[in-house]
């Protein structure tokens, strides 16, 4: 399967790349292929011609979306729309990778891939209205994949480290993280859901899929777990959100139920085997503290 991945430096690209090792798989670096270049983007589908197109690209800096809502929409929703369409038209397929933002936070249940949509930040708007896009195409040949607060062992290009790097550098240092225990989400281990996207788009898989480790569970209760898998003997301090002064709204609750991805055979693993498989693959992390 020749795969063409955009934006295969960050953390779920990175774990494209080292599980999808049987598939010829091209990843150009940003200079190379920006998304919101539809010429470089049309250049890229002629130039390899690929099967599949993923798309892990995206402004996924939620507060620095808040503050550019207008860049948010063209890398989120138009540049995607118009990536979809080029492989629409040229018969390849497109992945593209959405987010529980869509989701406000209301429910008491993790959401359902047909559950009312309802973003509160302006990632949210973003994310959703590509999605939105990607559908009016009306193709068998387009994926749209949601999933929830992913973490894998290359560190975050907008911040320089991982959730879970933080809290178990902090956990070492003696200082105990400060955590967030009113909101509940579904987080994913990279490798995982690069597995599923995997499965999905070996099932011939189309339209929307929601593709996360199994929850729900709040941030402290994963903070917790994940320095007691590190043999890390440190406590966590709990906050709540409404300590945690940020620009954008989060969602209280927006944990991902994988119905429709359970009904094609595949099950994703829960939020504690994320954590050991993340574990697995990372040696001692030493993240920065951030105050």
């Amino acid at each position: 399967m020749r795969t063409l991945l955009v934006g295969g430096s960050g953390q779920l690209g990175t774990e494209i790349r080292r599980g999808w090792t049987d598939w010829t798989v091209v990843a150009p670096a940003h200079a190379d292929l920006d998304l919101e270049d539809v010429g470089a983007v049309a250049a890229a589908l002629e130039r390899y011609a690929p099967d599949v197109v993923v798309n892990c690209a995206a402004f996924h800096n939620v507060d620095q979306c808040e503050l550019e809502p207008e860049r948010a929409l063209a890398v989120n929703a138009l540049a995607v729309a118009r990536a979809a369409r080029l492989c629409r038209d040229r018969g390849a397929r497109f992945v593209t990778v959405s987010s529980d933002y869509v989701f406000d936070g209301t429910s008491t249940r993790p959401y359902r891939e047909d559950d009312p949509v309802h973003p509160i930040s302006a990632y949210g708007i973003s994310k959703l209205t590509g999605e939105l896009l990607v559908e009016t195409l009306e193709s068998e040949l387009l994926l749209v994949v949601r999933t929830c607060g992913v973490y894998g062992v290359r560190p975050s290009a907008s911040k320089g480290y991982t959730f879970v790097d933080r809290v178990i550098a902090q956990g070492r240092s003696g200082e105990p993280p400060r955590i967030v225990n009113d909101v509940l989400a579904s987080p994913t281990f990279a490798g995982h859901l690069a597995a599923a996207l995997r499965a999905l788009i070996e099932s011939g898989a189309w339209g929307l899929y929601h593709a996360a480790n199994v929850g729900p569970v709040s941030w402290f209760d994963f903070a917790s777990e994940a320095l007691a898998q590190a043999g890390v003997a440190s406590t966590v301090e709990p906050i709540s959100a409404g300590q945690w002064k940020m620009p954008a709204r989060r969602p209280a609750f927006s944990a991902l139920d994988s119905g429709r991805l359970r009904e094609l055979g595949w099950a994703m693993p829960s939020w504690q085997d994320g954590i050991a498989a993340y574990l697995a693959l990372s040696t001692a992390p030493q993240a920065p503290s951030a105050r």
